[in-house]
């Protein structure tokens, strides 16, 4: 699922051409994929976005006026493309809009199975769909993400993913955020020393910004990642091959000699021995 890099360096990458034309064709929508049915998709036509706006893992399109907004969110196989005039694009998309100047906002998904979503929605609307969401996790300062971590007892892994307490990251870029922090994904928030939480900071923002960097260069999940995915890969900081443990969302990958003091965790009911 794209996370924080992936999501802003979209958001970039589409700002200006969005903003440049009105829409002069909203659709066609999978009926999977339009979530909302009222207002109809066809009252953004004639209407400009102002841009796009980035919370968590989604995107925001709202119009000029001020009325309404476009909600969007890719879930795991959802990609989105800004296809220039005369540009090829796919015979049945999720999900489109074509603008004056010949331009597309073209969503695809892989699979049969219709995972991400589209809302048209007021501002207001908008704000109260998303007013779970925690802090976005680009940016937070070290007292914030001191006082999440100290707020109750969790596992690093799965707090990090949890987007009510920290907005915007997954599974990916939680296990290379902990690798440089050299933590253990089983640590536990409430017992980290000041220095672990220092250091889980700085890692935090380190890597959403070295991602975003890459991604805004166009690079793939293989040149991107230097832990994630790399099972059996020796780690780039000490040559040790990276583990992982398997669950049935989500799969934990790290590095024993950085992260865990040498010790490898075979399955996730051996959890509790790393600390």
């Amino acid at each position: 699922m794209p996370e924080i890099p992936e999501i802003e360096a979209l958001k970039r990458v589409l700002d200006d051409p969005v903003r440049a034309f009105p829409i002069v064709r909203a659709g066609p929508a999978h009926v999977a994929t339009l979530k909302t049915f009222d207002p109809p998709l066809r009252v953004l036509e004639g209407r400009r976005f102002s841009g796009v706006e980035r919370r968590a893992k989604r995107l925001l399109f709202p119009t000029g006026d001020g009325e309404l907004v476009v909600l969007l969110h890719l879930m795991t196989n959802g990609r989105l493309r800004y296809l220039l005039a005369g540009e090829q694009g796919p015979k049945a998309p999720a999900f489109q809009l074509e603008f004056a100047g010949g331009g597309k906002l073209v969503l695809t998904e892989r699979g049969s199975r219709k995972q991400a979503g589209v809302w048209l929605l007021t501002p207001e609307e908008a704000e109260a769909q998303l007013a779970h969401i925690g802090p976005d996790a680009l940016g937070m300062s070290t007292d914030v993400l001191a006082a999440i971590l100290r707020e109750e007892s969790r596992r690093l892994h799965p707090l990090l993913r949890d987007q009510r307490a920290i907005a915007g990251i997954g599974r990916a870029w939680s296990n290379e955020i902990l690798h440089h922090a050299r933590l253990s994904p089983f640590a536990v928030s409430t017992e980290l020393e000041d220095e672990e939480v220092d250091r889980l900071s700085v890692a935090m923002q380190d890597e959403l910004e070295r991602g975003l960097e890459l991604r805004l260069r166009g690079w793939s999940d293989k040149r991107t990642y230097r832990v994630h995915g790399k099972l059996r890969e020796p780690c780039y900081v000490c040559g040790t091959s990276i583990e992982r443990i398997e669950y049935e969302s989500h799969t934990v990958y790290y590095c024993p000699a950085c992260q865990t003091g040498g010790r490898v965790l075979k399955d996730r009911r051996l959890s509790r021995l790393l600390r």
